[in-house]
């Protein structure tokens, strides 16, 4: 997988961004669809006169047409034949989300998966405990919730809380901090994505074939059901924050990547309580903006904290990274990163006003542009990515050299021995 990933950079780059576009697209859909439901769950009325079984009303307005919209706890007496289910906007976010994982990080697992300042372990050994913790993530949560702690929605929320606490700790002690933060992601959609596949839709299942069979549904499954979904609601935020993390250092590149996390998940509190309280008509509570900024400013001021001085040794030329540097035109390639780059791509940026390595990408040693070699090419061989608008000046010759330097190094010809150099 590594060695295709390498000779077909462009396809691949195209394979990754076709999966990361459906993934966002099904997102907005399984996300708005959940967030609409919750809103107008919280803004049912009850009134006199309403057809029995029916718990509240909605009357909404939108594109030119008014809506009336009733909801039965249960079900209503008879059931329409056309009923429409939500589910596959969940589904399909979750397959795509793992099509992605599967992508970036387990088949470019050496550069996005592994650190191995952090963990020095095999891509094989490092994927098997990403699968692992991801499976694991929703077999504990299910257990807590059937367990007596599940009947104290409080009591629940913050044990689960110090489950996502202990998880970003200890995915920070195992992967790099791209990866930590989008397990993080992972770990808690995949928790969101089996609440429907494996709790909300059966439940309503159920209650409908009991209807359809003449027997009254139990109500309980409407209230596990709902149990879940409010538990989606709350997680829904910090997992989009948590995906998108991986585009700035300063979220997953610091020393407390994992506290940040942490305050994260309490900021998706504050914002989605603000949310509910306002669409279930119970006022506007303005202090959870106040203790969202004073969250948000915590983590600014948490992702600036210089992290401890540590003494790494140069690590050693994987053979897929290798050919890169035994290549001919390697040592004109260096000399262009090196001048062109390396001011951003730097442990310490000398651009004004830059804390950190774009995507905490350094490129410094010969071991780190070898490891970049495919990112190089895409962004600024193949296209004119990077520098932002050509800011260092990259001469359409340095571009077409690093084209020339990749292509020749993956075909395997060229090297600097070959040629006596």
């Amino acid at each position: 997988m590594t060695d295709f990933l390498y000779e077909y950079p462009v396809l691949w780059e195209w394979l990754s961004f076709a999966v990361r576009w459906l993934h966002v697209i099904t997102a907005i859909a399984w996300i708005g669809s959940s967030f609409y439901f919750i809103a107008l769950d919280l803004g049912l009325v009850q009134r006199p006169g309403l057809p029995e079984g029916a718990y509240g009303e909605e009357w909404q307005v939108h594109g030119g047409g008014f809506y009336h919209v009733q909801k039965y706890l249960v079900a209503p007496e008879r059931l329409p034949e056309h009923l429409t289910w939500f589910k596959w906007e969940s589904y399909v976010t979750w397959l795509s989300g793992f099509a992605m994982l599967c992508v970036v990080y387990y088949a470019g697992a050496e550069l996005y998966l592994i650190d191995t300042t952090v963990l020095d372990v095999s891509a094989v050994i490092a994927i098997s405990i990403s699968l692992a913790s991801i499976v694991f993530g929703w077999i504990i949560y299910d257990l807590l919730c059937k367990s007596p702690i599940g009947q104290n929605t409080t009591g629940l929320m913050l044990v689960l809380f110090a489950v996502l606490v202990a998880m970003a700790w200890g995915y920070t002690q195992v992967f790099s901090g791209r990866a930590a933060l989008l397990h993080l992601g992972a770990f808690t959609a995949t928790i969101m994505s089996a609440n429907v596949a494996m709790i909300i839709i059966p439940n309503q299942k159920i209650v409908v074939a009991d209807l359809k069979a003449g027997r009254t549904p139990d109500p309980k499954y409407g209230r596990i059901a709902k149990q879940r979904s409010l538990h989606n609601n709350y997680l829904t935020l910090p997992v989009i924050f948590l995906m998108l993390s991986n585009h700035y250092p300063l979220a997953f590149a610091t020393q407390w990547n994992w506290l940040i996390a942490a305050l994260v998940f309490l900021m998706g509190v504050t914002i989605r309580h603000w949310f509910n309280t306002v669409h279930a008509r119970k006022g506007k509570p303005h202090w959870t903006w106040a203790a969202t900024v004073a969250l948000f400013l915590a983590i600014v001021w948490l992702s600036s904290i210089p992290r401890a001085d540590e003494v790494i040794e140069e690590a050693s030329l994987a053979p897929v990274h290798e050919r890169f540097v035994t290549n001919a035109h390697f040592e004109a390639v260096s000399e262009t990163v090196m001048v062109r780059c390396s001011m951003c791509h730097a442990a310490e940026p000398l651009w004004e006003g830059m804390a950190h390595a774009p995507k905490n990408v350094k490129l410094e040693t010969t071991e780190e542009i070898a490891r970049h070699a495919r990112e190089i090419y895409i962004q600024a061989g193949r296209s004119h990515a990077m520098p932002p608008g050509n800011i260092t000046y990259v001469e359409p010759e340095e571009r077409a050299l690093i084209v020339a330097w990749y292509e020749s190094a993956v075909a395997g010809t060229p090297t600097a021995g070959e040629t006596g150099q």
